[in-house]
């Protein structure tokens, strides 16, 4: 059994428009959101053995207060480049492509990839838009990352900073 967990980086800032896109970094809200989230996240009893992040600032900054939340060494972090605005494809490309050893995975990225592949993970669970700071989980009946394959999975949860539970 594996576990697959996709996070969208937490609101970020348009204040300065002369900052490039992938400089772009937390704003108050996605600075407040962040950790709320990995202890909601954390809260669901959630074992990460792996982090992975686009390199993006606010990808990365989201990454990192969810290390802080887990309890883990954010020297450890995973940087990709090919989860900065990520398409469907390369998110199933990274996925098949992970280590055996690790058993719970989760990956930081950006939308409108993310959104895309979290709807190709389940049969029958569709989420409009992930927005920020949003986490979908799910468990896979595969032993070996590379078996991994669209709406098989067993849907585990979706939060979101402004989810009313």
């Amino acid at each position: 059994m594996k576990y697959l967990y996709v996070a969208r980086h937490a609101k970020s800032s348009w204040t300065d428009f002369t900052k490039p896109d992938f400089e772009r970094p937390l704003n108050e809200r996605g600075r407040r959101d962040a950790p709320i989230m990995a202890k909601r996240v954390l809260d669901r009893r959630v074992f990460i053995d792996a982090f992975i992040s686009s390199p993006a600032k606010r990808a990365k900054s989201t990454c990192e207060i969810f290390c802080e939340v887990f309890h883990h060494d954010k020297n450890n972090v995973i940087y990709m480049e090919r989860l900065y605005h990520a398409s469907m494809e390369t998110f199933y490309d990274i996925v098949r492509g992970l280590d055996n050893k690790y058993i719970s995975v989760i990956l930081f990225s950006h939308n409108p990839g993310i959104s895309e592949f979290v709807n190709s993970l389940c049969e029958n669970v569709r989420v409009d838009n992930v927005p920020t700071c949003g986490v979908y989980g799910v468990e896979l009946d595969i032993t070996r990352w590379a078996s991994f394959k669209p709406k098989v999975n067993s849907y585990r949860f979706f939060d979101y900073p402004k989810a009313n539970y």
